[in-house]
């Protein structure tokens, strides 16, 4: 049983990670029906300028700061670098190609992801930075099990940011034009939605939302790498397949179930078979659930079952 609670807590840490970047995915698609496969790299950004900030902080002043604080501002540092390339994306690179095939936006959109991973290898090099140990492990007991004061702070952080991106979606007058925009863009802009400034919209809030989870990663994992992202944003867009892509609702709920997969599959299939599939095959998890989901239910868990246009 304590196994089954530390893996449980494991996967909502991990897990909540997911659906933050995962609803960057989803609010994107659900508007404008882009894949936007640069979104994982504006996580990377966001981890590697968190570090480089909280690295200087040390630097300069190791004892006057509080490690809250670094963190604190290293997340005003990341957050709107990294609505800046959401909104510059959008603006320069897909907004041109807004009616043409979707292939093309789509093969733009991995174009945008080679170019801020190599921008970022300029900046910051090939090799890994490391997170300095600032944060101080506070660690509390469950029975048998443990859970950190970061794990804590993760999971509620990333509850309160999906509650209050809720909030924005169903009750501001934003949140109704992107719904609007998302069921008919002609429709919407002729009822007066500017349509250009709600696609802009949800791609600076999903790169917000983008930059706090990579600043929970590199403080949760310790470092970062230019090619972070790459990884990270399969696993968000299989969380948000797997929930029902274009459903905020979903993409949360396949964020934390990825995340308790692939905990659950790490800790129990690697114990029983003695660590040949522990937690250095957990990314196999993650994918034998995206291919199952495509077979059995290619709308996700939440997603709506629409037929096939002629």
């Amino acid at each position: 049983m304590e196994i089954l609670i530390q893996q449980l807590i494991n996967g909502l840490t991990v897990g909540s990670v997911y659906a933050l970047v995962a609803l960057g995915y989803t609010m994107v698609y659900g508007i404008i029906g882009l894949i936007n496969f640069a979104h994982g790299d504006v996580v990377m950004v966001g981890a590697m300028l968190a570090t480089t900030v909280v690295l200087s902080l040390v630097g300069a002043d190791p004892a006057g700061l509080s490690a809250w604080l670094m963190v604190g501002l290293a997340l005003l540092a990341a957050i709107p670098v990294c609505m800046g390339i959401g909104w510059t994306a959008e603006r320069y690179a897909y907004r041109p190609l807004r009616r043409a095939p979707r292939l093309a936006a789509l093969i733009t959109a991995i174009g945008v992801s080679f170019i801020v991973q190599n921008l970022a290898m300029m900046i910051w090099g090939r090799n890994y930075l490391s997170f300095p140990h600032i944060i101080e492990p506070m660690v509390f007991q469950l029975g048998e099990a443990r859970i950190s004061l970061l794990q804590i702070l993760i999971i509620v952080g990333a509850a309160a940011i999906m509650s209050g991106l809720m909030v924005l979606v169903h009750r501001t007058r934003l949140g109704t034009a992107m719904r609007a925009t998302a069921q008919n863009r002609e429709v919407a802009g002729l009822m007066g939605v500017n349509i250009n400034t709600v696609i802009s919209a949800a791609f600076v809030i999903g790169s917000a939302l983008a930059a706090v989870a990579g600043v929970m990663i590199v403080t949760y994992y310790g470092v970062a790498q230019y090619t972070m992202g790459f990884m990270l944003g399969l696993k968000a867009f299989t969380a948000a397949v797997l929930g029902g892509i274009g459903n905020l609702g979903g993409a949360m709920l396949g964020g934390l179930l990825l995340g308790l997969i692939e905990a659950l599959g790490a800790g129990y299939i690697g114990d029983l078979t003695n660590g040949v599939f522990g937690s250095n095959y957990q990314d196999v998890f993650s994918f034998i659930v995206l291919i199952l989901v495509l077979i059995f239910r290619p709308s996700g868990l939440l997603g709506e079952r629409v037929g096939d246009r002629a």
